[in-house]
């Protein structure tokens, strides 16, 4: 399985639902990320990176619409009228 089919995965079925009143769209996702076993570290210019095997990081943002993203990072976008994520790979953006 491909790490960005493991993210998706870890986004969209979540070990609890994302609720915007009680926790940040990031701050859900890199616990969702955590409870998959995934390392989520620190990144300077992203919300958060990820470290895979061989020390090579995946940067990500989030973000509540898909308004002005850039393609230098992967973005986790919160669709709330649906209420549901979506993983947008860098480089696969559509706009």
């Amino acid at each position: 399985m491909q790490i960005f089919e493991v993210i998706e995965e870890a986004i969209t079925k979540p070990p609890i639902p994302h609720d915007p009143n009680r926790q940040s769209l990031k701050q859900w996702a890199m616990y969702c990320l955590r409870d998959k076993g995934f390392k989520v570290v620190y990144a300077q210019n992203a919300d958060f990176a990820i470290e895979t095997k061989g020390s090579e990081k995946l940067y990500f943002k989030v973000a509540n619409n898909t308004d002005n993203l850039d393609n230098k990072f992967g973005w986790i976008v919160w669709d709330s009228s649906n209420k549901i994520p979506t993983i947008i790979p860098p480089q696969v953006l559509i706009g």
